[in-house]
């Protein structure tokens, strides 16, 4: 007796792959070399570069998601291929959890190993008097080895600004949600377009933040560790904001072309999953990079 199989859709050869690699590389070429050129003022032409990169990662990612949504639409895909994504998604957040742990993971080293090292604890007086004379082991470490002082960013202000905007921007994901899972058309273009205008109002006043660390606040990249680690963190969290906003307009134009049914929505799923993981995150940093 013969077995019926559930059909599984394997797409041909993509060159997507390696002109996102491409991508990345002149990327990290440009971003590398035009940072290094900054404090010099010779960044040569690494600038260009840097914007050749990013314009080749936008090219990809929307000529790939255009493959994808062709062959999503077309009927291509089976339930066994909707578990793979579901996996593969899974997979990668689970990855970016990964790469921001490592991040706190260099805060939580700084603020209870080496400041406190530095600072003479336990058996370390005679190190810390060769290493820095006169350190005193307080966090935020706001005076560099060379004797430079910044302020430290508090967390009033555009900080609680924007939580309060992400927090906010989850639950009118989720309603958008709701409404999709409901097959409400209106709710859903009404709170997923409320989510982008958060997302893009949140990157705004990230920017007003660096702006005002920059140039008021003496706080940059090279304010020793703090500096570090706050606009690493921080920086990196923009970056995956930025992702995440693009991934919803991608999401409301889908949704304004009639895409997805309450059966069948994974990529509006996906997008909302890495969303609220992006709200999580910031919830964390907000609390062990601005207030303790």
């Amino acid at each position: 007796m013969r077995m019926k199989h559930e059909k599984y859709y394997v797409p041909e050869q993509s060159y997507w792959p390696i002109v996102g690699a491409i991508g990345l590389f002149l990327i990290a070429l440009g971003a590398g070399n035009y940072v290094g050129g900054l404090k010099s003022g010779d960044t040569g032409i690494f600038g260009y570069v840097l914007l050749s990169g990013i314009a080749v990662i936008v090219v990809m990612v929307v000529g790939w998601f255009k493959n994808v949504i062709d062959e999503s639409m077309a009927g291509m895909y089976s339930k066994q291929m909707d578990r793979s994504f579901r996996q593969g998604m899974s997979w990668f957040i689970f990855s970016e959890v990964m790469f921001f742990g490592a991040f706190f993971g260099a805060l939580f080293y700084a603020r209870m190993v080496a400041v406190p090292w530095l600072g003479g604890e336990g058996n370390n007086a005679m190190t810390s008097e060769v290493l820095w004379p006169g350190f005193e082991a307080i966090w935020p470490l706001v005076v560099t080895p060379s004797g430079q002082t910044t302020e430290a960013m508090g967390w009033q202000g555009l900080p609680l600004y924007n939580t309060l905007i992400l927090l906010t921007s989850s639950i009118t994901l989720h309603f958008a949600h709701v409404g999709l899972e409901q097959d409400k058309r209106q709710q859903l273009k009404l709170w997923l377009g409320a989510t982008i205008v958060l997302g893009l109002g949140f990157l705004v006043l990230q920017v007003e933040e660096y702006v005002h660390a920059y140039q008021e606040m003496n706080l940059t990249l090279s304010s020793g560790i703090y500096g570090n680690t706050f606009f690493l963190l921080t920086g990196f969290h923009g970056l995956h904001v930025t992702l995440g906003t693009i991934m919803l307009i991608v999401m409301f134009f889908r949704v304004m072309k009639g895409h997805f049914t309450p059966q069948q929505h994974f990529g509006f799923q996906a997008s909302s999953w890495y969303w609220h993981f992006v709200d999580v995150v910031w919830l964390l940093l907000f609390i062990f990079v601005y207030i303790l």
